[in-house]
């Protein structure tokens, strides 16, 4: 099951949940129930915003060449943009 990381918009802190990717969270009460958190004090209809992230794992045996780019190990980028 994916990870999310979700920003309350009342005090700025940042969770991590999990839940499946067709699921919408849009509320504090939503992602306390997705990630097993204490309501609190807050509203529990304060808006959450779902935060982009880049991070990721991948098996290499899944990947057609499984060595890292140069980038990825200390080499330097040969020219930038390698979309690592």
């Amino acid at each position: 099951m994916p990870t999310y990381d979700y920003r309350c918009e009342a005090n700025g802190e940042v969770y991590e949940v999990r839940h499946p990717m067709a699921q919408t969270v849009e509320t504090w009460e939503q992602l306390c129930e997705v990630g097993g958190l204490e309501l609190g004090n807050l509203d529990p209809q304060t808006p959450v915003t779902k935060l982009l992230t880049a991070a990721g794992v991948v098996k290499s045996s899944a990947l057609k060449n499984p060595t890292p780019p140069p980038c990825m190990t200390g080499g330097g980028c040969s020219g930038g943009g390698c979309g690592v």
